[in-house]
């Protein structure tokens, strides 16, 4: 492989992308692939690349030319911007089913202690160069970060972060929607949302908007962590929509939203109801998940036979008021960094690189649904999977005289 094949750069020219001693950063790089770019021999990378990118169809990943004009807004606004393709196998019945699909990281504009609406207009304002590089880059489907109107405040336990809450056609939805109808684009947008209808109920919600700038359907979040600072059923509780599956212009999609990933069987009930590609727009930090980020979503797409995106925010919040995480910890202001590093990955177990750990970001992937179902003949996991069983164990699991089924070694506590 020639050099310029190996290489991963961003699309505004930073190959190198060494930043410094920024927060956030692995000694000066916005990621661990620039890191190692920077470190290892063009054929060490590529051998490096291999083992932790896998092989798409054989193939490393290609990456993907994006205009010009989408190359501009990344380098005035200073946001990473990186564009990759996953391609499938030629079939002989069907024509290739290519879909260009996006993903937006971002970190706050204005500090916690500004006015509630100067702070959500501000990420407004920040989004909208975001949101129009990946129009003018022709995507097709965008998902934003989990509750991205905001910060995520939902740490501090304070009610007041409440206010941040809207309808799911509120003032965010159409902003959304404008963008959604200009550029002929599928948009998720998670939002805290409020249930004016059900007792000004909060949810955790994320809202489909169609290509056409309607409001597809929504999807409130199914799992609720309990850890540490993230005791968020002070602010709302799991979700109840189920499992659904949206069916768009592009493709069928699901939203499994940030603590979900941590569940295999959510994961396989997106699968089990058709999914192609499955989002999961999140807000994690270092020391809680960092090691099993780039592990859950790819074990979930390989096992599943669909494409996912999964999304972080960037920065560390600063809060006015200190709080406790309940373990001992002295109080603090801030949770910690949230570590970004938004990224693809594939049936086959190919995957993108990450975008970067501190900066705003947009990724983009080509990908071909055909791959989904040529996985799915490929290892058969859903003719060899045995549902039956899994059923029936969970059915026994749910009675209140259940009882494991293990098997005790007679001689296990029998005296010497």
């Amino acid at each position: 492989m020639e050099r310029e094949e190996a290489e991963i750069v961003t699309e505004n020219g930073d190959a190198e992308a060494k930043k410094g001693f920024s927060d956030g950063s692995i000694c000066g790089f916005e990621s661990l692939h620039r890191l190692l770019q920077s470190s290892l021999s063009p054929q060490l990378f590529q051998e490096v690349s291999r083992m932790l990118l896998g092989m798409n169809c054989g193939r490393p990943l290609e990456t993907v030319s994006l205009p010009d004009p989408a190359k501009a807004l990344s380098s005035t606004h200073d946001f990473d911007l990186q564009a990759f393709s996953f391609r499938a196998d030629n079939e002989s019945l069907r024509a290739p089913r290519i879909v260009r699909v996006g993903l937006i990281q971002n970190s706050i504009s204005l500090p916690t202690t500004a006015p509630f609406l100067d702070q959500k207009r501000a990420i407004f304002q920040k989004l909208a160069p975001i949101i129009d590089a990946a129009g003018t880059s022709g995507v097709n489907i965008l998902c934003l970060q989990e509750a991205w109107t905001m910060p995520f405040a939902f740490c501090t336990r304070e009610k007041k972060w409440c206010e941040f809450a809207e309808p799911v056609d509120g003032e965010s939805t159409q902003f959304i929607q404008d963008f959604a109808l200009k550029y002929n684009m599928v948009i998720i947008s998670p939002i805290l949302e409020r249930d004016v209808k059900h007792g000004e109920t909060l949810w955790n919600t994320a809202v489909i908007i169609g290509n056409h700038g309607n409001i597809l359907g929504k999807h409130r979040k199914n799992h609720i962590p309990r850890v540490g600072d993230f005791n968020e059923s002070t602010y709302y509780m799991e979700g109840n929509t189920g499992h659904p599956v949206f069916e768009t212009a592009f493709g069928k999609i699901a939203v499994n939203i940030c603590y979900g990933r941590h569940h295999p069987l959510n994961w396989l009930a997106f699968g089990l109801n058709g999914a192609e590609i499955v989002f999961n727009p999140s807000a994690t930090v270092g020391e809680l998940s960092e090691p099993m980020w780039p592990i859950e979503a790819r074990n979930a797409a390989i096992a599943n036979s669909y494409f996912i995106g999964s999304i972080n925010r960037v920065g560390t919040e600063i809060f006015p008021n200190p709080f406790t995480s309940g373990d001992g910890k002295p109080q603090h202001t801030d949770f910690g960094h949230f570590y970004g590093s938004s990224h693809f990955s594939a049936p086959d177990a190919s995957c993108t690189p990450s975008l970067s750990r501190f900066k705003d970001g947009l990724m983009i992937s080509d990908m071909d649904l055909n791959l989904c179902r040529q996985l799915k003949d490929k290892w058969g996991f859903r003719m060899t999977a045995r549902y039956e069983l899994y059923a029936e164990m969970l059915a026994n699991y749910m009675k209140p005289d259940f009882e494991p089924q293990v098997v005790t070694d007679p001689l296990l506590h029998k005296i010497p």
